[in-house]
């Protein structure tokens, strides 16, 4: 096989286990209530199943990439997918909630291994034009992925049960995996990775999802320990890094104004999209009295305008000052959480779509584009770990936001997601993120007035 097959091979299964990871987190966010009516448990326990998955994700996505070039790329990404498959399909069998948040968690330390993997494989294997293009369409599928997420995952638990939520996207995977041997190999530098780093920032975030979750269940005093714990790590995580010799954050990218504004902007539109995504489907289910696959079609209101509305934004900002863009979206996205004050037990599709458009809109319009925002104000040479930092500062914002409103959610409910509380609980958490991204709104502008962007900037 030619180096052009092997890449296009390469491509294709990156491509096709890249849609995968995004069902894994809006199937749980859908069959949720099955779950629970199923197997039982607390109201914190079915949190974990979508917990456990996201933030062994965001944890381990931070450190896989120096494990990939330490290694071999190729050897993560088979790990990663094989740990992601084998965990899906042993939810086939689980009959209790605590061994299924343990193959979640599983599944998103594979996960992570293998979205570094494959992504490390593809800037590897491809340059120049070849590559932007590469790069373009992951972020296209990764945008389809969940955009269409909530509706066939819906459609999947209603027609085949919850479990096929989790199978499905870990049999695509299974397939994928025929295709690796076909895949370019490739030696591993050998370069230490920095361990205490990630096991520092592992252990903090770990900390911190689990007093969001299990705190309010044991009282101030508990909740206040383990921030305080969380806190300490994060301090000792900054202090080795700052020492480390090959660092597994560059912390003094946060010395750029605009990299740091950019890399808040993006993670404030994760940190209300998601929240929305996992909870929204068990509200309509559960409240408004829709089935899991009409839930589903619902929600494409909301995600849809995150497909087509990349190439606008890119237009836009190359035509007018990137600050301008991002905080009008940070608005649009604020001003449309907020409008989901209409929500009520009599809720039709229809007094949903502006405030679902809103935010959609929002978030389409920089997806992918506020990426180009922040490499382009580093130097080229600092892209590489400026990217890194970039997506783990979003993913690590976007779960802390989640099991946050979670948290929520379960006190002002008083532990069951049913019935008035539900809506009560919504009504003052949908708020909450909306005046989180209009906060994100000013201080992107408060940090980008001292800098002028070119639009040639975003290319870069």
């Amino acid at each position: 096989m030619s180096t052009r097959e092997r890449g296009g091979v390469l491509l294709l299964a990156v491509l096709l286990s890249t849609l995968t990871f995004p069902l894994a987190i809006t199937g749980a966010s859908v069959a949720l209530p099955s779950i629970q009516t199923d197997l039982g448990g607390t109201l914190s326990a079915g949190q974990w199943v979508v917990n456990s998955y996201n933030a062994c994700f965001a944890a381990f996505l931070v450190c896989a990439g120096s494990v990939a070039d330490a290694v071999g790329r190729r050897r993560v990404y088979s790990f990663g997918l094989a740990l992601f498959c084998v965990s899906g399909l042993l939810c086939l069998f689980v009959q209790d909630i605590v061994v299924l948040n343990l193959l979640r968690a599983a599944g998103g330390v594979g996960a992570a291994a293998a979205v570094a993997g494959g992504s490390a494989m593809i800037a590897a294997a491809f340059d120049g034009p070849a590559r932007t293009r590469a790069f373009g369409l992951l972020g296209t599928v990764l945008g389809a992925g969940t955009a269409f997420g909530p509706a066939v995952a819906g459609l999947i638990v209603e027609t085949l049960g919850w479990r096929a939520a989790f199978a499905f996207p870990a049999a695509v995977a299974g397939l994928v995996l025929v295709l690796v041997p076909l895949v370019p190999a490739s030696r591993g530098t050998g370069r230490p990775v920095d361990r205490s780093g990630a096991a520092l920032f592992t252990c903090a975030l770990l900390t911190l999802i689990a007093v969001l979750v299990e705190g309010p269940g044991y009282g101030l005093p508990t909740v206040l320990g383990g921030l305080a714990v969380s806190a300490a790590l994060v301090v000792a995580f900054v202090l080795v890094e700052r020492r480390a010799r090959e660092p597994l954050v560059d912390l003094g990218l946060l010395a750029n104004r605009g990299f740091v504004a950019y890399a808040l902007a993006a993670a404030a539109f994760m940190a209300v999209l998601v929240p929305l995504l996992v909870y929204l489907p068990s509200y309509l289910i559960a409240v408004v009295g829709l089935g899991a696959g009409r839930a589903g079609l619902w929600l494409l209101m909301l995600t849809l305008p995150t497909l087509p509305l990349p190439a606008l934004g890119a237009e836009l900002a190359a035509r007018l000052p990137h600050t301008a863009v991002v905080v009008g979206a940070l608005l649009l996205c604020g001003t449309g959480a907020m409008g989901l004050l209409a929500l009520g037990p009599d809720t039709g599709p229809w007094r949903l779509l502006a405030p679902f458009l809103l935010i959609g809109t929002g978030v389409g319009l920089t997806n992918g584009t506020v990426d180009g925002m922040a490499m382009g104000v580093v130097p080229v040479e600092r892209t590489g770990v400026a990217a890194g930092v970039f997506n783990a500062t979003r993913i690590t914002v976007e779960t802390v936001a989640l099991a946050a409103v979670g948290a929520a959610l379960a006190v002002l409910t008083g532990g069951r997601l049913k019935g008035e509380r539900f809506t009560d609980a919504f009504h003052l958490v949908a708020p909450a993120l909306g005046g989180a991204a209009l906060l994100a709104a000013v201080v992107v502008l408060v940090l980008g007035r001292r800098r002028t962007v070119q639009p040639s900037d975003v290319s870069r």
